[in-house]
């Protein structure tokens, strides 16, 4: 039987069976937003497709009661973690009026929950990173134990407000966690094209933070990174920049052609390291998963993924007089 990882980071097999289960859950609705939005049902995708073990592993690492998290708009792994539902991830696809995230004003991907700490984003990039910082300030001086935990991708590290959300974060020694999702690709410009250094870890080291690479592919090796780096944070001892290295296996967003920069080649040999993959094998060889129960957990989220979208499918769009509500001063 192969090393148990898991039960030497404190996770029992039930925990990682709900790690594997919220994975392949993200891939399944991911799957289907593409099928809708080809079909011309839904207008608009921006993928989760080969970080969803970076998001889950990360989300699973947080105290889903009292930390507050700040997704980029590939992070459905860590919406669905911390509570967003497939029927209310739909809602959002098919721009409906009980969508909880915007109802149904916003882009899908641009997630917001107040009663679940998700913190709504915005459609220019790394805007969310001095948001988190400026939550992580708030309960500092308020004496609240919570950390923040902003995602971002490698293109948004090259942002203003990355720098200065940093730079703040470090002076004041905020329990903020950075996670940047490095999936190789700024839209379709490659990572050698964005950075003159290394890794965007590299970057650390100036704001005063530790930083880290990881493989963004393993959930368990990205918990332990988020789990020290909570930790740390609720010591007081400030920010850490993460960097969990994956590959995007889709395009852009539904609307990009990523056949114009990169070979099918390079996309076949990402998928390889799927972790949808890799983390199923690895429950198998230790004994946690075996095919019986992968079919069983693969049913049950195709049936909640119908429910779904059969549901959101029918759910009645907003009237037209209420176009301005919850646009100006109006909470949902």
């Amino acid at each position: 039987m192969a090393e148990n990882r898991h039960k030497e980071l404190g996770l029992s097999d039930e925990m990682v069976l709900e790690m594997y289960e919220t994975m392949l859950l993200a891939r399944r609705i991911d799957e289907r937003m593409w099928l809708l939005n080809r079909s011309g049902k839904i207008p608009f995708v921006i993928s989760c497709q080969g970080q969803e073990a970076a998001q889950v592993g990360a989300a699973f690492a947080l105290d889903r009661e009292n930390d507050y998290v700040l997704p980029y708009y590939r992070d459905l792994g860590v919406v669905l973690t911390f509570g967003m539902t497939p029927k209310e991830l739909m809602l959002s696809g098919f721009a409906k009026a009980e969508d909880p995230n915007s109802g149904g004003r916003q882009m899908p991907g641009h997630f917001g929950q107040k009663k679940n700490r998700i913190v709504t984003g915005s459609s220019p990039v790394t805007t969310q990173v001095p948001h988190a910082v400026g939550i992580a300030l708030a309960g500092k001086m308020e004496n609240k134990n919570l950390v923040t935990f902003v995602t971002f991708g490698e293109g948004s590290s090259n942002q203003g407000d990355f720098h200065e959300g940093a730079n703040f974060a470090g002076v004041h020694k905020l329990p903020v966690i950075f996670m940047c999702e490095n999936n190789k690709y700024a839209i379709s410009v490659p990572i050698e094209r964005q950075l003159a250094c290394e890794n965007v870890s590299d970057r650390a080291i100036g704001y005063g933070m530790p930083g880290v690479t990881i493989d963004g592919n393993d959930p368990l090796e990205v918990y332990k990174a988020v789990k020290e780096a909570a930790d740390r944070g609720r010591r007081g001892e400030g920010p850490t920049l993460i960097e969990a290295v994956s590959y995007r296996l889709t395009a852009h967003s539904s609307d990009d052609d990523d056949r114009t920069y990169r070979s099918p080649d390079e996309v076949a040999e990402a998928r390889t390291k799927d972790s949808i993959i890799t983390f199923g094998a690895y429950l198998k060889e230790t004994g946690v998963m075996d095919d019986q129960l992968e079919k069983e957990i693969n049913d049950r989220i195709m049936k909640q993924v119908n429910e779904a979208t059969d549901y959101a499918e029918n759910a009645p769009y907003a009237e037209p007089e209420e176009a301005l509500k919850y646009v100006y001063g109006t909470e949902l």
